[in-house]
């Protein structure tokens, strides 16, 4: 368990966290969040002591790991995929020489009786249980099955990783975290770096992690499938709640209601309080009653009303100008980078007042076709502009895009013409810049910020084909509703490449998948894409296994025979290894009674003193719980071995 008591820290004379206090268990799955400057990346350096806090303290059980993913991260390129990986194993060789050394020393030691050898076998114990954890055993099987799940394919394991972008570099450092199966798992926004596809497989493997999970993210659909607690961080407090993001809102709500109804009350108490503190003051006979109203007074801790924000973004496209029916076609396009086939023989129509979605794993040609589209890179084929077609375009790594040592004023001001010159300052602080902010540089902002920033100069021109590559990337929950209803009243067409299925949900009503090089449509929103991928994933799962059945039926009768004969001997193998595991099993549940026995035995708290030989009672008690150990490892591989053969018994099926 994690506690963290009375945490303060405190910027420029404000708090951001004031007194903090909450704990995490191994059973928890908790999204932290909060609006932007809440705090949130802030709790999680603090937890791994990257900041000290000014006040309070943090404990945790001895030996507890950490796994700790940042937004974003420096990531060594001298190594291969695989061999990047595989250094989150090195505690996992650590631990095997630990055991070793401590096998070896056992060995040599005849003091079975002493307290010393007693630790030793602790220690033992302790190193055996690490180890299994870690999972020592299967560490070529983990590797592989983590970077498939995150969307590595067979060969890109032995890529180096310089080949590879920033984004899929920091998969590499995700997976290294899963794989190491810390006590705690702590990602700050983990599906900025992934596509729909990776997510949901890592829902699916975080709901399931055997310990504690704590995470920031602004994916409204990936935060209710894994977690089960909210922590909202707000005005240097935080609240707790044992539920996932939807029903939390529901809370706020009403917490927010309910703090609001006690300050009306509070206030009208107060203002009748200060009424009767002027009516008697002046009075010889009530000055002392109205003294010890005025004390009274100054006792009362005012009820702050936690506001959702403190100011929104105002935020709506120009009208789209009129442009032709067809806006964008594409025929028999090709796109290759070197020898390298992105896109091959694309056939795409984009018609007006379209809203469409690009969606498919990262590599696929997404933001390519979007960077053709917009003029940006060469193609083979033909790939034309409607009647009238203006772009506005929102790339995918804005910030890179803009001028570090530009002010805010001067990144807008560039970039206005006519008539929007003069409306640069208003239409800052519809975007949350006011004040000395529009002279902070741009290299200084936040990931937020700098998002705002980008869709505020998205506004300078009236555009009629809005081209957004992953445009909710650092944007909080309010932000992205913001945007999401002015893209819903935006009246031009619409290109949308984004992985957040709450964002695209509803505003979409064609999904373009990419695929194998190529770009399939799906009439309908994202969840109604998801769907029907799962009813064409079963449709080729069943056709892959009337191809089996049609191959064995042409096998001549020789190879037929060798089939059957090997099946015969897989499963007489399957048996003689399901009776290994259960014999493993029961003797498992032999040394787990006598050891319930003995704790029961020692439980007497007169043990020492009435029983005939406690020491030697001790060690044998200690002996069991090695044996016990020694036992689990031993059916750990046993039922390895098993699942192995099941797997291979599957593929004749």
């Amino acid at each position: 368990m994690i506690s963290l008591a009375n945490i303060s820290i405190q910027y420029g004379g404000r708090f951001l966290f004031d007194d903090i206090s909450f704990t995490i268990t191994e059973k928890d799955r908790i999204g932290l969040v909060g609006k932007n400057g809440a705090g949130k990346s802030t709790m999680l350096k603090v937890l791994i002591g990257e900041i000290l806090a000014e006040n309070g303290s943090i404990s945790m059980d001895n030996g507890t790991t950490l796994g700790y993913l940042p937004q974003d991260k420096k990531v060594r390129n001298t190594l291969t995929v695989f061999e990047e990986s595989a250094t989150a194993f090195e505690e996992v060789q650590k631990v095997e020489r630990k055991l070793k050394a401590l096998h070896k020393e056992i060995g040599e030691r005849t003091d079975y009786e002493s307290d010393d050898y007693y630790k030793l076998l602790e220690r033992m114990t302790e190193a055996q249980d690490r180890l299994q954890r870690l999972g020592g055993l299967t560490i070529r099987e983990d590797i592989e099955k983590i970077l498939k799940g995150l969307g590595f394919q067979d060969g890109d394991f032995d890529r180096p990783m310089s080949e590879f972008s920033g984004g899929w570099q920091m998969r590499v450092e995700l997976a290294k975290i899963l794989l190491m199966r810390p006590d705690y798992v702590l990602l700050d926004e983990p599906t900025n770096h992934l596509d729909i596809e990776s997510i949901m497989w890592l829902e699916d493997f975080l709901a399931g992690y055997p310990g504690g999970v704590l995470l920031i993210s602004h994916d409204r659909a990936f935060l209710d499938k894994v977690t089960n607690r909210t922590i909202e961080l707000v005005n240097g407090k935080a609240y707790d709640y044992r539920t996932s993001y939807s029903q939390f809102m529901e809370l706020r709500e009403q917490r927010i209601e309910k703090q609001k109804t006690e300050a009306a009350r509070q206030e009208k108490y107060i203002e009748h309080t200060e009424t009767l503190i002027n009516k008697f003051r002046a009075k010889k006979n009530k000055a002392k009653f109205a003294q010890s109203l005025i004390k009274k007074l100054d006792r009362i801790e005012k009820i702050d009303v936690d506001e959702k924000e403190s100011a929104s973004i105002k935020f709506r496209f120009p009208p789209a100008p009129r442009s032709g029916k067809i806006v964008v076609e594409a025929k028999s396009m090709t796109k290759r980078y070197d020898q390298h086939l992105v896109l091959k023989d694309i056939d795409f129509v984009l018609e007006r007042g379209e809203k469409i979605a690009f969606v498919g794993k990262n590599g696929e040609g997404k933001t390519t076709l979007a960077k053709i589209i917009h003029r940006q890179l060469d193609y083979e084929g033909h790939c034309e502009l409607g009647y009238n077609v203006s772009i506005g375009y929102y790339e995918q790594h804005q910030a890179e895009t803009m001028d570090g040592d530009q002010t805010v004023l001067q990144v807008i001001d560039d970039a206005a013409t006519g008539e929007m010159r003069h409306k640069v300052r208003s239409l800052l602080g519809a975007f949350l810049f006011s004040g000395e902010d529009v002279d902070k540089k741009v290299q200084v902002l936040s990931g937020g910020e700098k998002s705002r920033l980008a869709l505020a100069r998205l506004l300078l021109d009236p555009v009629n084909l809005l081209i957004l590559d992953e445009p909710t990337n650092h944007l909080d929950m309010q932000a992205k509703e913001v945007l999401k209803k002015a893209l819903q009243n935006f009246d031009g067409s619409l290109i949308l490449v984004s992985h957040d299925r709450d964002f695209l949900q509803g505003l979409t009503d064609k999904v373009y998948e990419f695929r194998n090089q190529k770009v399939k449509p799906y009439i309908g929103d994202i969840y109604a894409f998801l769907e029907e991928r799962k009813l064409q994933d079963l449709a080729e799962l069943n056709l892959k296994q009337e191809q089996a059945k049609k191959q064995e039926a042409s096998m001549d009768k020789k190879d037929r025979i060798a089939m059957r004969d090997a099946i015969r001997d897989l499963d007489k193998s399957i048996k003689r290894q399901s009776n290994k595991v259960s014999k493993s099993e029961r003797r498992i549940s032999e040394l787990e009674s006598k050891i319930a026995e003995a704790e029961k035995v020692m439980s007497d708290p007169d043990f020492y003193n009435s029983h005939k030989d406690p020491d030697g009672f001790m060690q044998d008690y200690n002996q069991t719980k090695v044996y016990l150990k020694t036992e689990m490892g031993r059916w750990e591989e046993l039922a390895f071995e098993l699942e192995v053969m099941r797997e291979e018994r599957l593929e004749y099926d």
